[in-house]
């Protein structure tokens, strides 16, 4: 026992606004600028719409906003299930690698929800809020030494979800247990989808953000939790992963921000995917064209194999390609990028990506990180007997090789037309202004009204 559900109380509840590094608030604006957008380009996602006329069955009216195209309000709940959705369904939003965990999903989906029901969350309380729910949900991610076995976006997740929740709401030291020991109880998400290729993994974020406010209802009104929700005999550790140790994570709370080493998405396909584009850019760079393949070969860690080396397959939904290297690194080479639009059922279905894409191996290369991403080196093989090669160290996005300033709002703006389904530069502009001076704001749900669609005040 290390005792990690009291520490990371004592640092969720106690930690000031003041102690906060400027790279990690740097890195709140960045990230929740980057989710707001995602979440409402996943507004313009074909699926969406089925989810929100199944989630308009669950619950009524309410203060929470449900952002981009056809928004509107309902309970925090709901909300934060439909946003959830809406920022991973279209695997664009941010990641924390080492800990294999999308933070923010969940994360940000909960809280704006709870702030827009409060209308009093000023943006130092949200950084705040925010900065410890990654604590908790990368730094369960990153004791873990053993491969993913369950969708850690979602079950991590939920308990920096709470945490954070727990903070806004100022809940005691017993409360945020209880609500913790909730979490867990509400706990789910498996890898199943991911290998279908299916749209359960996004619902499974929604879920976990529902769930965590939900488990914050149930200790606020006085129903007590399991407190050893994390190490205990049932507790997620013993039930989620095979092997971890959070002695390091818990010594380094307060002196290593998370959030701080969250990367960008680039693109808007798995994570698993985006070394291997950057390397089909780095190949086109050096002259190479799809008519002189004879194969490509990317040798990459095993978890690249494991989450994206799935075989092209001409009936395949947007899902599966968003998570097939085939498919995604015959786009790169073909287009020079890979955008939102690719995957739509027209683009899915182009016969030169059809033509390429089996011709496009990933090979694992044998590392003992069951959580590496890089080095990868892909390799042309061209049918004049030429071979012409390309490698990276880290991925693009990463603290290691970070997106541009100009690069981060292009995607923002990418993203809020994509979601409106036309330029809306007055909404991308005031949201960007109020996340450059989060510290200033009095009341955050200005941001949710906003990317609802609405004027700002």
């Amino acid at each position: 026992m290390t005792g990690m559900v009291d520490a990371f109380v004592a640092h969720g509840l106690g930690t000031r606004f003041e102690n906060l590094p400027d790279a990690a608030l740097r890195a709140v604006k960045t990230y929740l600028l980057d989710t707001l957008g995602v979440g409402i380009a996943g507004a313009g996602a074909p699926l969406t719409a089925r989810v929100r006329q199944a989630a308009g069955d669950w619950a009524g009216e309410g203060a929470a906003q449900v952002w981009g195209l056809g928004s509107f309000a309902t309970t925090p709940a709901n909300a934060a299930f439909i946003n959830g959705f809406q920022i991973h369904c279209q695997e664009y939003d941010c990641v924390h690698e080492p800990a294999v965990v999308h933070p923010l999903a969940t994360i940000l989906a909960a809280l704006m929800s709870e702030a827009d029901a409060r209308s009093n969350v000023s943006g130092r309380e949200l950084a705040m809020a925010l900065a410890v729910a990654v604590d908790l949900a990368a730094g369960i991610g990153v004791s873990v030494t053993s491969p993913i076995k369950f969708f850690r976006p979602a079950n991590a997740g939920i308990f920096g979800a709470t945490l954070g929740l727990a903070r806004l709401r100022q809940f005691t030291a017993d409360q945020t247990k209880d609500a913790l020991g909730y979490a867990l109880a509400f706990n789910s998400g498996t890898m199943q989808a991911h290998v279908e290729g299916k749209p359960a993994l996004p619902i499974q974020i929604g879920n976990a953000a529902r769930g965590a406010i939900m488990a914050c209802d149930l200790a606020e009104a006085g129903m007590e939790g399991p407190h050893d929700s994390l190490e205990g005999p049932f507790g997620y550790f013993n039930l989620f992963e095979d092997e971890a140790d959070p002695a390091d994570v818990i010594a380094s709370l307060g002196k290593v921000w998370r959030i701080a080493e969250v990367s960008h998405k680039p693109f808007p396909t798995g994570r698993a995917c985006q070394g291997g584009i950057v390397l089909m850019q780095k190949l086109r760079e050096q002259g190479v064209t799809p008519a002189e393949i004879e194969r490509i070969t990317l040798k990459a860690p095993p978890l690249i194999q494991r989450l994206v080396g799935r075989p092209y397959a001409s009936d395949m939904t947007a899902n599966y390609a968003r998570l097939c290297f085939q498919y995604c690194g015959a786009v790169a080479l073909t287009k020079g990028t890979v955008g939102l639009a690719d995957f739509s059922e027209t683009a899915l279905r182009d016969p030169e990506i059809a033509s390429l894409a089996p011709n496009i191996e990933v090979i694992d290369d044998g590392s003992p990180d069951a959580a590496a991403f890089t080095p990868q080196v892909a390799t042309a093989h061209l049918k004049d007997g030429r071979t012409v090669e390309a490698r990276i160290d880290a991925l693009y996005g990463s603290p290691a090789d970070p997106m541009s300033e100009e690069a981060h709002l292009a995607k923002f703006r990418s993203c809020v037309d994509f979601g409106f389904g036309a330029p809306r530069c007055e909404i991308a502009d005031r949201l960007i202004e109020l996340t450059k001076n989060l510290e200033a704001l009095e009341d955050v749900s200005i941001l949710s009204r906003l990317a609802a669609g609405q004027e700002a005040d």
